[in-house]
């Protein structure tokens, strides 16, 4: 079974309690998990079912996120703050995941088409990791086999392979095999930003969402990027 997994927090340092400002009337995560919500995974069965969607957040997180994420349909998960590999074993394990589609609560202008398409290409090609080169920042996900992960969170020491999940993977080529090609060239704006991180950030956030909100495509990556295009140049 594929799942989207969003791994989520309130503290930032440098934008405190950034996910639940309002973006769009509602909070940032719960706009992140409407763009997440439209990724719809691969096979026939994922094409025709709702693939599972989780908050993976830390427990100081829960109590916020837990009516968020039911209004958005996502299952919700707490876990360790600081040893994020370890808690995306956990809900490995407690959903019997084979693959986890791997999203962050500070971006709500994931391209959905992007990441079925990236999901697609790491079953296709058979990939322990796979990511696109030169999306946008902050619009993709990775897509990771979980038996991958579960063998990163029994080998990792390193505290940095253990804060970001993935960093195992990429320091053991010998042992993972990782697909990280180009995007295809409509999505390929590498300086392009809308992940949410500092205040500018969120001042920018804003004023896209307000040319998207109204776009029944305002999911997919080249409408994202026509709306950007429009605000900041």
């Amino acid at each position: 079974m594929t799942a989207v997994v969003l791994q989520a927090r309130l503290d930032s340092s440098r934008l405190p309690g950034k996910v639940l400002l309002p973006l769009g009337g509602k909070p940032l995560i719960s706009r992140v998990m409407e763009a997440l919500n439209q990724i719809t995974g691969n096979t026939e069965y994922e094409k025709t079912n709702k693939i599972l969607k989780i908050i993976a957040c830390t427990e100081d997180s829960y109590d916020s996120f837990k009516p968020l994420a039911k209004e958005a349909g996502f299952e919700i998960f707490a876990g360790p703050k600081d040893d994020v590999l370890d808690r995306f074993c956990q809900v490995i394990k407690k959903y019997s995941i084979e693959r986890v589609i791997r999203a962050t609560g500070d971006n709500p202008f994931v391209f959905a088409d992007a990441a079925d398409a990236l999901n697609n290409e790491a079953v296709l090609h058979n990939a322990d990791y796979a990511g696109f080169l030169e999306l946008p920042y902050g619009a993709g996900v990775e897509s990771i086999r979980a038996c991958a992960l579960l063998r990163a969170f029994n080998e990792a020491l390193l505290p940095p392979e253990r804060e970001h999940v993935c960093p195992y993977l990429y320091n053991h080529l010998e042992i993972f095999k990782l697909h990280r090609p180009f995007a295809p060239a409509s999505w390929r704006y590498p300086q392009m930003r809308v992940t949410i991180d500092t205040q500018e950030d969120y001042e920018n956030a804003l004023k896209l969402y307000d040319v998207l909100k109204d776009s029944p495509f305002r999911f997919n990556g080249e409408t994202i990027i026509n709306a950007y295009n429009k605000v900041f140049k």
